[in-house]
């Protein structure tokens, strides 16, 4: 799946192939190219908004190499869920942001670091992706909402 920005999304998780923006797969090594973004994507789990009082939410977390190609290195998710109204009552395109972070940032309120750049290198690294922690560190971290979720988020 890819929203309207060329993000590759992969549901049953980062062990796929990954892709070129162009939908192709990597013709060519990885670790030849510099990571110049990182960051998470959220989408429907199921791909579309479930029926009901609970709602859940795929968490993709890629780097993005020099060439434009997004590589996921993790998948993960969450469910929100609400007693009182719609699941999306009170929901906007900040509050879900930050539901991602939450998702992908460390549950210790002790860890020195924001997130966990060390592991996140190690998965780059599974990927053929050559990087460091400290470079990982040095780059804005990205939270991308799809087109899907946003539209949701905003219709009444």
């Amino acid at each position: 799946m890819s929203d309207h920005r060329g993000w590759s999304v992969h549901p049953e998780g980062a062990n796929h192939p990954a892709k070129h923006p162009n939908g192709g797969d990597l013709a060519e090594p990885a670790r030849s190219y510099r990571v110049v973004g990182i960051g998470a994507i959220c989408d429907f789990r199921t791909g579309a908004p479930e029926p009901g009082p609970s709602q859940s939410f795929s968490v993709s977390e890629f780097v993005v190499l020099e060439d434009g190609r997004r590589v996921v290195v993790d998948h993960r998710g969450f469910t929100l869920g609400s007693n009182v109204g719609t699941v999306r009552a009170g929901l906007t395109p900040q509050v879900m942001s930050q539901q991602v972070l939450n998702v992908v940032l460390p549950d210790d309120d002790e860890c020195e670091d924001e997130h966990p750049w060390s592991w996140l290198a190690e998965l780059a690294r599974k990927h053929g992706i050559d990087v460091t922690a400290d470079e990982l560190k040095e780059l804005q971290y990205e939270v991308v909402l799809t087109d899907r979720v946003t539209r949701w988020l905003v219709t009444p």
